[in-house]
């Protein structure tokens, strides 16, 4: 048994827990990289903390994740409320609404930079049709932040497959019983429909949370951090200091505060939603 775990082990060993460990250790050390590492304690913290590119970057995740998560959320569920009904094509619907999610986040980034294009781009001529002059988008301190957001609802498709496999496991008998006793359509979804789904939804807004702290290519591709820092996004910062200004020791640094950080969003998130998330059986966990 050993003999055929072993691929997965060693590659775990040496692909995975080292770089983990070895990033710990260097984030107490100065280390460019070409120089051997020299210990200097809590230094990279400190200056983390003191530095206000960091400061920068933890503001821009943070705007960008309490405003692009939810609406990722509301219009996921929103998509799969109307194609969990029986409506016509309604496969292809889901498809072509699921399709955007399989596209690689450089070629979606290459794409969107075309779009929101100010002269040339299609968000711009549609926006002229209606006699609107469109705003800069990416070029624009005031408008690049929100621009990748809205990017960022193109690939709302997978989580409405995740929600539409929820509102499938639904009870009929519940529904049908909450019609029974003079419920409506609202009344339904909010005390039957949103309480059967809200497994996945605890679930989606930890997953969008997560991959909201971790956004780097649209910065890295479409914006550079810029304009003025306006998308100076955390990872965005990390990638800089490690491989722009080849500060290994500083960049291991960050890494494990947004480690942490994650870890106590995730359980703060766990925490509060024992009061609201219902799981099969009735019992909260």
């Amino acid at each position: 048994m050993y003999l055929f775990l072993s691929p997965w082990l060693i590659g775990f060993l040496i692909f995975a827990l080292y770089p983990i460990l070895a990033s710990l250790y260097y984030s107490f050390t100065d280390y460019d990289i070409i120089h051997t590492p020299e210990f200097v304690g809590l230094a990279n913290y400190k200056e983390m903390f003191s530095n206000e590119l960091f400061w920068k970057s933890v503001t821009v995740t943070l705007r960008y994740t309490f405003i692009s998560v939810p609406l990722q959320l509301l219009l996921a569920l929103g998509f799969a409320m109307l194609l969990h009904q029986a409506i016509p094509l309604r496969g292809f619907f889901r498809t072509a609404m699921y399709f955007p999610s399989m596209v690689s986040g450089v070629a979606m980034s290459l794409l969107w930079y075309w779009i929101f294009n100010p002269q040339i781009g299609l968000f711009n001529y549609m926006l002229s049709w209606f006699g609107i002059h469109g705003p800069s988008w990416l070029m624009s301190p005031d408008s690049a932040l929100y621009a990748l957001m809205i990017m960022t609802l193109w690939t709302a498709g997978s989580g409405m497959i995740l929600f539409l496999a929820g509102l499938q496991g639904v009870p009929a008998s519940l529904v049908e019983a909450a019609r029974l006793d003079g419920a409506g359509r609202n009344r339904i979804f909010f005390h039957v429909t949103l309480p059967m789904i809200s497994p996945v939804l605890l679930f989606q807004f930890i997953i969008g949370i997560i991959d909201s702290f971790q956004v780097f290519t649209q910065a890295f591709v479409m914006t550079q951090g810029g304009p003025n820092y306006s998308t100076w996004f955390y990872v965005y910062n990390l990638y800089t200091s490690a491989f722009k200004e080849y500060r290994a020791g500083y960049s291991s640094a960050l890494a494990w505060v947004l480690l942490i950080v994650v870890m106590l969003f995730t359980a703060l998130v766990m925490k509060l939603s024992n009061r609201y998330v219902h799981y099969e059986g009735g019992q909260n966990r």
